[in-house]
C-alpha cells in the first residue's frame, strides 16, 4: 500500500540490501601457472548478535596447489592448518569486519586444470558455512623438446660415419637434465666423441645440462664401418630424460639410415 510522505510526494515500499556473507574474498587473477604468484584478499564480516571468539580467516583447498608466501591483517603470521590457511584476527564483535591478505605462489610441479576451493569465516566458538572461491586455471608451462639425427660419411678408405644429434626446446621454459640415448647400427664400431660416452653395446648417452626456451644444442659422436660392411643400417636417438616433462613425445625421437655396398662405398 502506498504511504504519503510529503505533499504530492508517493512513494512505495523499499527494498532493504542483503547483509553481506560472513566471507568474501577477491583473488588477484584466476589465471596461473607454476612459479606465479596470486593474492587473496579474505573480508570476514560477523553478521550474528554475539562475539565470535579466536576467529579466523580461512581458505580450504588450495595447499596442494600453492605454497603461502606471507600474509597481512593477520595478529600472527598466517599458518597451514589442515587443508586451509589461516589467518588469525582475534575476536571479532557483532558487525565487525576484519581483512587478511594472503600471497600465494603455485608449487612448481601442479599439474595444468581448473581448480576449485572455499573460503570461510573460522572462529573458536562458531564457524559460519564454507563459501566457493572463483575457479582457479592453471596452465602448466611446459618444455616440448623435439630431436633430430644427421648422419654424413667421411673418408674412402674405412670411411667413418659422423652422427649430429639436435635438441630443440619449442617450449616456454628452460629444459633441465635432458639426456639422450643412441644407439648405433650393427656393423658399426664406436670411433670417438667429445659430447657423448659409450655404454654396453651399441648405447650411447649424450647429456644437454640445461636448454632455453626456443634453442638449440648439437652433439655429435662418431662410429667407423668395417670392410666387410654391407647393407642399409640405422641408428636411433631418443630423449631419455628431461624436466620438466615432455608434453609431447610424438618428435622424441629420430633415426638416420645409412647404406653400404662394401666396406668402402658408403652414404648416408
Amino acid at each position: 500500500m502506498a504511504v504519503v510522505v510529503a505533499a504530492g510526494l508517493v512513494t512505495g515500499p523499499v527494498a532493504q540490501a542483503a547483509p553481506p556473507d560472513s566471507s568474501a574474498v577477491t583473488v588477484s587473477t584466476t589465471s596461473l601457472a607454476p612459479g606465479t604468484t596470486f593474492t587473496v584478499a579474505q573480508e570476514i564480516h560477523n553478521p550474528t548478535d554475539f562475539t565470535v571468539t579466536s576467529a579466523h580467516a580461512s581458505v580450504g583447498g588450495l595447499t596442494g596447489l600453492a605454497e603461502l608466501v606471507s600474509c597481512t591483517g593477520a595478529l600472527v603470521p598466517c599458518f597451514d592448518f589442515g587443508s586451509t590457511y589461516r589467518g588469525f584476527v582475534g575476536e571479532l564483535a557483532p558487525g565487525e569486519v576484519a581483512t587478511v591478505e594472503f600471497t600465494f605462489r603455485v608449487r612448481d610441479d601442479v599439474a595444468g586444470g581448473v581448480y576449485q576451493w572455499t573460503h570461510q569465516f573460522a572462529g573458536g566458538n562458531y564457524a559460519f558455512e564454507e563459501l566457493p572461491g572463483p575457479a582457479l586455471t592453471v596452465t602448466a608451462e611446459a618444455a616440448d623438446l623435439r630431436v633430430g639425427l644427421r648422419a654424413t660419411v667421411h673418408g674412402l678408405l674405412a670411411p667413418r660415419v659422423d652422427y649430429a644429434v639436435t635438441v630443440t626446446n619449442d617450449g616456454d621454459v628452460t629444459a633441465t637434465g635432458i639426456r639422450l640415448a643412441a644407439t648405433y647400427a650393427p656393423g658399426l664400431g664406436w670411433a670417438g666423441s667429445s659430447d657423448c660416452v659409450p655404454g654396453g653395446g651399441r648405447a650411447v648417452t649424450c647429456a644437454v645440462d640445461t636448454l632455453a626456451a626456443g634453442q638449440s644444442r648439437t652433439v655429435r659422436f662418431s662410429t667407423g664401418t668395417g670392410l666387410l660392411a654391407l647393407g642399409p643400417f640405422t641408428t636411433s636417438v631418443v630423449r631419455a630424460a628431461s624436466t620438466p616433462a615432455d608434453p609431447d613425445p610424438s618428435d622424441d625421437r629420430a633415426t638416420s639410415t645409412c647404406y653400404a655396398l662394401t666396406g668402402l662405398l658408403v652414404s648416408c
